[in-house]
């Protein structure tokens, strides 16, 4: 009699453990690779629906978006073992693109632009801890710390 009590205790704890668990959670979408091409286009809808490109802007944005896609995408092929040593190369590239991007818009697009920026930094802020790069601002914590004496 015992052993059967035992045994569907542990049944039914078994079945709560297994029920306990969240469903609601949204499976991780897979993203679809996009070819630089498509990357571009994409890049230059968003900033002729947030900016109001002329038609002129547009194809310059498009070559811009064009260059750096390409670039990123020979930059990420190759070792992985040398993504430190092109990050200073990427981060430069970055750079050229946003004076070239600066040089095309008007000064009102450009303040635009500017607010969009800030406004994406901030929510590269808010995201969760550890899903961004970035120094850590506490200290570990030590359950035991050493005493002095």
């Amino acid at each position: 009699m015992k052993k059967a009590i035992l045994t569907i205790a542990i049944a039914v704890m078994g079945f709560t453990a297994v029920f306990a668990q969240d469903t609601t959670r949204k499976a991780r979408r897979e993203m679809p690779k996009l070819t630089a091409e498509q990357r571009a286009e994409k890049a230059t809808a968003g900033m002729e629906k947030r900016l109001g490109l002329t038609a002129d802007q547009k194809t310059k944005v498009y070559q811009i978006e064009l260059d750096r896609a390409k670039k990123m995408d020979a930059m990420r092929t190759g070792n992985p073992a040398d993504m430190k040593a092109k990050r200073g190369e990427m981060k430069a590239s970055m750079d050229k693109t946003k004076a070239d991007l600066d040089n095309i818009l008007t000064p009102e697009q450009k303040t635009k632009m500017e607010a969009l920026r800030s406004e994406a930094k901030e929510k590269m802020k808010d995201r969760k801890p550890g899903m961004g790069r970035g120094k850590k601002d506490k200290e570990p914590v030590v359950s035991n710390p050493p005493t002095q004496g």
